[in-house]
C-alpha cells in the first residue's frame, strides 16, 4: 500500500498516467462512432499509415521534436485517409481492400525509410523506433498540454456536431434526406480520428493504437443501446484502463506501459463480453436455460434438434 501511495505522489507516473487516461478518454469517444459504423480497422490503417511521416518529418527537418514528427505522422494519417476513401470512391475496390493496400504500402514504406534512416552515422536519429512500439515513459508535460489541446478541440466538435453524427451514423440516407452532406461529414469524422490517433503514438505506438481506439467502444456497447451512455462508458473504460496500465507499468519491472494499458482493456472488454446484461454470454445461457424450463413447466414439448 504505501509504494501504491508513493507511487501516485510521484511526478512523473503522474505525467505518464494523466496523458495515458487522456488518451484512453479520446480514444473511447471517438472510436464509439468507428465502431457504430463498421470501420472498426480504420484506425488500425491510419495508424500503420502515419509512420512513414514520422521519418519523413525527421529526415527533412533534422528535428526530433515531438510536434515536428507528430505533424509529420498527421499529414501521412490525412494522406493515407485520402487514398482509401478515393479508392472506394472511384472504384469498385471494397472498404476493407482499399484499407488493407493503403495500410500494407505505408507501413511497409515507413519501415524501408526507418531503416535507411537508422543507418545514417548520425546519432540524432536514435529513438524513432518508440512510434512503432510506443514509450509513454517519454511524455513530458509539453506533451500532455498538447494532448489536452487536441482532445478539448476534439470534443467540441463532437458536442457541436452530435446530432450530425449521430444521424449519419445511423443512417446516413436520412440525414442526406435532411440536408446533411455524409460525404463532409464522413471526411470530419475521419479527419478527427485521424487527430486522436497522431496524439497517441508516442504513448502506444502505431501497432498498437488501433486497440486504444476499438476495445473501449467494443466493451461499453455491450452495456448499453444508447448511443450517449455507450460513448461515456467508452470514454470512462478508456481512461480508467489508461492509468491502471500505468500503474502497473510502474510497478512491475520491464513492463512496458503501451501493452500494459491494451491488456487492461481487453480485460475489461473479456469481462463486458461475458456478464454484460443482455448481450453478455453468461446472461444469454441464464436465459436460454430459464426459457428452456419454463416452457417444460407450463407442459411444452423439449426442443428437438433439427438435422
Amino acid at each position: 500500500m504505501n509504494s501504491v501511495i508513493a507511487l501516485f505522489s510521484d511526478y512523473t507516473f503522474q505525467t505518464v498516467a494523466l496523458g495515458s487516461a487522456l488518451l484512453g478518454l479520446i480514444s473511447g469517444v471517438l472510436g464509439s462512432f468507428a465502431v457504430l459504423r463498421k470501420q472498426s480497422l480504420l484506425g488500425d490503417g491510419i495508424s500503420h499509415s502515419a509512420l512513414p511521416g514520422v521519418v519523413m518529418a525527421f529526415v527533412l527537418l533534422g528535428s526530433k521534436n515531438t510536434e515536428i514528427l507528430l505533424l509529420g505522422a498527421l499529414i501521412s494519417g490525412l494522406l493515407a485517409t485520402l487514398f482509401i476513401v478515393s479508392i472506394v470512391r472511384y472504384t469498385r475496390v471494397k472498404f476493407d481492400s482499399a484499407l488493407a493496400l493503403v495500410m500494407s504500402v505505408f507501413f511497409g514504406l515507413g519501415l524501408v525509410m526507418l531503416t535507411y534512416v537508422q543507418k545514417i552515422p548520425n546519432s540524432n536519429q536514435a529513438g524513432l523506433k518508440r512510434f512503432i512500439f510506443g514509450q509513454a515513459s517519454t511524455l513530458l508535460q509539453r506533451d500532455i498540454i498538447l494532448m489536452v489541446i487536441c482532445g478539448l478541440i476534439l470534443l467540441a466538435l463532437v458536442l457541436l456536431f452530435w446530432k450530425e453524427f449521430k444521424l449519419f451514423t445511423f443512417d446516413a440516407d436520412f440525414a442526406q434526406s435532411l440536408g446533411f452532406s455524409p460525404k463532409r461529414l464522413n471526411l470530419l469524422l475521419s479527419f478527427m480520428i485521424v487527430l486522436a490517433i497522431i496524439i497517441g503514438l508516442q504513448a502506444v505506438g502505431v501497432i498498437l493504437m488501433s486497440a486504444m481506439l476499438i476495445t473501449p467502444a467494443v466493451a461499453a456497447r455491450q452495456w448499453t443501446n444508447k448511443l450517449w451512455i455507450m460513448v461515456m462508458l467508452s470514454a470512462l473504460f478508456g481512461a480508467v484502463s489508461g492509468i491502471i496500465g500505468t500503474a502497473a507499468s510502474s510497478l512491475v519491472p520491464k513492463l512496458p506501459t503501451g501493452p500494459a494499458i491494451v491488456i487492461c482493456i481487453s480485460a475489461i472488454v473479456v469481462i463486458s463480453v461475458l456478464f454484460a446484461p443482455g448481450r453478455g454470454i453468461l446472461h444469454r445461457i441464464y436465459v436460454r436455460r430459464r426459457n428452456r424450463i419454463l416452457y417444460k413447466l407450463e407442459g411444452g414439448k423439449p426442443d428437438v434438434p433439427s438435422n
